[in-house]
């Protein structure tokens, strides 16, 4: 659920915005050219997905970043990015050797 809320360039840039400091619905929705209900919508997703809270105190409702979601949703892919670096650059030298042997190869042919 937290990769589809991450998914959307709104809500990311809300996610930003929130980094800053809590924000009502229409602060939030200021730089956007969409409705309070449609960032309503958005905010509801993050909710949902963990990565921000909502609070009422009188008529103001406002959210606020959740970061733990954030870190454990990094710390994972990190694990996979190290996987990947390390293959690739296997790949990568792997592939350096079979060039280097066709240009061998090439060379030595009459």
């Amino acid at each position: 659920m937290i990769f589809a809320a991450l998914a959307d360039p709104t809500r990311r840039a809300i996610l930003a915005r929130l980094a800053e400091g809590d924000a009502t619905v229409s602060e939030l929705a200021e730089p956007f050219a969409i409705s309070l209900p449609a960032t309503s919508r958005h905010l509801k997703v993050l909710e949902q997905a963990g990565l921000i809270t909502r609070s009422r105190s009188a008529q103001w409702r406002s959210s606020s970043l959740n970061p733990e979601p954030l870190r454990e949703t990094t710390a994972w892919m990190e694990r996979y990015r190290q996987f990947w670096d390390n293959n690739l650059d296997r790949f990568d030298a792997h592939l350096k050797r079979v060039r280097a042997g066709r240009k061998t190869q090439e060379r030595q042919a009459p």
